[in-house]
């Protein structure tokens, strides 16, 4: 059933073969549907909405963005089953946007400067930028003048200190090429860390976290009173942890010692990014509940990997930990940290050094659930905090229009 409400905002995640996008009411922050339209660019495209229980589905050619997007509008629109009877009742769109190199540390309003810079690090971001910028240009085009904002997936990754984001490479490459650590994922851990201070009930000038966003992509940040001052992946997601098919931290030479032996760019390319960690080193798959039941089953390559996998978040936990002097909470979110109980369990199992000291029982009772699950004696606090990229994306697209408007 349409709705009749006012002041709702339309976040938008476009990628280059789907469209994502979900209707908030705020500031009630209130979902009031979400859809997915797939397989962009191919004969057998669908799109799928789901509103309150009931299901909308078109299945049919969706050659480019602006037909995508064409579907998500009838979808919304529709009188049975869609969100909205009226495009005014939008307020604002959030899009998301993977990077907006060093021009951004927050959430812009989007006009021709922020349209320009997106532009620009399309060359950072080759397989993403392009996509948001058709999203926001499509936007533009059905919807007109309705105000714009731009989430960028590196923004709260700006405050890096040059210590953290500098590789020790020489110095030209980054005056040049803007070679750096970027960091991305930036909405997810700073979502995370605003509800953690909730759940702790803390201050983000007293509180010192490390977040752990482990799904099929993951990545590790240092938030230091609620700035990041270090995370794992880099001048790419590529860098960092064991991921589900990207490798993360390798010796450079691996690289040159297989060119040497027959392999080009492309083929290690599509190697370490999709044929390496959890399903590389399992040679099972790159889902962990497949990998877990393997291992569970006797089969030591899996159980290798997920060892492999846990060591090097501890790793990084540990280096963190070091840099911060003191850490009042870790965080696991995403798909791994959040439904991934044994994981947890086996991540935390030897930091009892560092003060984190995880409960057991409440490792599993609390589950998927939010909810902390250190012992109580802990001195660092464990949570586990469902991640909501988009409702972030619909606080920070509300609040910078509201603001703009008085």
């Amino acid at each position: 059933m349409a709705s009749s409400k006012t002041g709702l905002i339309l976040v938008i995640n476009c990628g280059s073969s789907s469209l994502k996008y979900e209707l908030y009411e705020m500031p009630s922050e209130t979902s009031l549907g979400k859809g997915l339209v797939e397989r962009i660019g191919l004969k057998n495209g669908k799109l799928i909405q789901n509103v309150d229980g009931l299901k909308a589905e078109i299945e049919t050619h969706i050659p480019d963005h602006k037909t995508a997007f064409s579907l998500m509008m009838q979808a919304l629109l529709d009188k049975e089953k869609g969100i909205i009877s009226s495009l005014s009742q939008i307020k604002g769109i959030g899009h998301r946007v993977v990077h907006g190199g060093e021009q951004y540390s927050a959430s812009v309003i989007i006009n021709q400067d922020v349209l320009r810079a997106i532009e620009t690090n399309c060359e950072l971001a080759p397989l993403h930028n392009p996509a948001n910028l058709s999203g926001i240009n499509e936007a533009s085009a059905l919807i007109g003048n309705i105000p714009q904002v731009a989430v960028f997936d590196t923004s709260f990754h700006q405050t890096l200190p040059p210590m953290a984001y500098l590789y020790g490479i020489p110095r030209n490459f980054y005056d040049e090429y803007k070679i750096r650590r970027y960091g991305f994922h930036g909405t997810s851990h700073r979502y995370v860390a605003n509800i953690a201070l909730q759940l702790l009930k803390r201050s983000r000038e007293n509180t010192n976290l490390i977040t752990c966003h482990l799904g099929n992509g993951a990545s590790i940040t240092a938030i230091q009173e609620g700035r990041s001052v270090d995370t794992s992946m880099g001048f790419t997601p590529l860098e960092g942890l064991m991921m589900g098919t990207r490798s993360g931290d390798i010796d450079p030479s691996i690289i040159f010692y297989l060119e040497e032996r027959g392999f080009d760019f492309h083929d290690l390319h599509n190697i370490l990014n999709k044929k390496s960690g959890l399903l590389g080193l399992s040679g099972i798959s790159s889902d962990l509940r497949d990998v877990e039941t393997a291992a569970d089953a006797g089969n030591q390559h899996a159980l290798e990997a997920l060892e492999a996998y846990a060591y090097r978040i501890r790793k990084y936990i540990g280096g963190y930990s070091a840099n911060l002097i003191k850490v009042d909470g870790i965080v696991f979110t995403g798909g791994i940290g959040q439904f991934g109980v044994k994981m947890r369990a086996r991540i935390c199992s030897r930091l009892e050094n560092l003060g984190i000291h995880i409960d057991r029982e409440l490792n599993h009772s609390v589950g998927a659930n939010a909810g902390i699950i250190s012992k109580p004696y802990s001195p660092v606090s464990i949570l586990v905090i469902p991640t909501n990229e988009e409702l972030q994306i619909a606080l920070d697209t509300y609040e910078l229009i509201t603001n703009a408007q008085k």
